[in-house]
C-alpha cells in the first residue's frame, strides 16, 4: 500500500520534521509553535470511509486548511463538514482516534483520476519482439519477415532479429551477417540499430529500434489509446 503522508511536530517549532515509515512516503513541512504532533496520511489503494460509512464514535478531524480542530463526536464532525459544504473523509483510520479531513471528495477523486492518467501517459512500456531467420533464407520468405518487422516497428515495439546456425553452418557466419545487412536495407529509415550484429552462441543477434517517424507515430498511437 502506498500512503501520503505529512508530518507535522512541536518538538523543535519550526523545524522540519523527518519521521520515516517503511511503508509510507512523508512530505515535511515546518512545524507552526501551535499545532500538536500529528500524521496524516491518505491511502491511495483502498476505498475510503467518508461521512455516514464512518462507524466510530469519535474521530479528531483535520480540516480543509489542514489546521486540528481537535476530538470529535463523529456525527458533530459530520455536521461541521455538512455546514461547509464538504465532506468528512477517514484518512487514517488506524489511529486513535481515526483522524478524518474535511475536504471536497469528489474533488479529490477528479484530482487523482487526473493524475493517475497523466502518470500513465509519462510511462512508456518498450516491448521486444524477435524475428529468427536462416543463414540461407530464401528472398521470399526475407521479403515477409521484413514486413513484420516494419509492423513492430511501427507499433513502437524494439525486435531483436536472430540468425541461428545449425551444425557446421557456424563457419558461414558471413552468411547471416549478410542477411542481417539486406534486412537494414529493406527497413532503410524505418529502423535505427539499437545493438549491433554479435554471436551469442550459435546465433547471430541485432537489435532494431523504431526509426524518428515510427516512433512519433507509435507514441500518438499510445496516447490515443490511453485517452480512450
Amino acid at each position: 500500500m502506498v500512503v501520503r503522508t505529512i508530518d507535522r511536530c512541536v518538538d523543535r517549532p519550526g523545524d522540519p520534521c523527518y519521521h520515516r515509515s517503511a511503508t509510507s512516503r512523508v512530505a515535511t513541512v515546518k512545524c507552526g509553535p501551535d499545532l500538536e504532533a500529528r500524521r496524516i496520511a491518505i491511502s491511495t489503494t483502498r476505498p475510503l470511509r467518508v461521512n455516514e460509512r464512518i462507524r466510530v464514535p469519535e474521530v479528531r478531524v483535520i480540516d480543509e486548511t489542514g489546521k486540528n480542530l481537535g476530538v470529535f463526536r463523529t456525527e458533530e464532525a459530520l455536521r461541521l463538514a455538512r455546514e461547509r459544504g464538504l465532506d468528512l473523509v477517514e484518512v487514517q483510520p488506524n489511529a486513535i482516534p481515526p483522524v478524518c479531513r474535511i475536504m471536497d471528495y469528489g474533488k479529490y477523486r477528479y484530482e487523482e483520476s487526473r493524475r493517475e492518467r497523466e502518470s500513465r501517459k509519462r510511462q512508456k512500456v518498450i516491448e521486444v519482439k524477435e524475428i529468427r531467420l536462416r543463414p540461407r533464407i530464401d528472398t521470399h520468405d526475407l521479403e515477409t519477415k521484413v514486413r513484420q518487422i516494419q509492423q513492430f516497428l511501427a507499433d513502437g515495439a524494439k525486435v531483436k532479429v536472430s540468425v541461428l546456425f545449425r551444425g557446421r553452418e557456424i563457419v558461414y557466419q558471413d552468411l547471416g551477417g549478410r542477411v542481417l545487412q539486406r534486412v537494414l536495407e529493406s527497413l532503410g529509415s524505418k529502423a535505427v540499430v539499437e545493438q549491433a550484429p554479435h554471436l551469442e552462441g550459435r546465433t547471430l543477434v541485432m537489435l532494431l529500434a523504431p526509426g524518428r517517424s515510427d516512433a512519433g507515430r507509435a507514441s500518438d498511437k499510445s496516447e490515443e489509446e490511453q485517452e480512450h
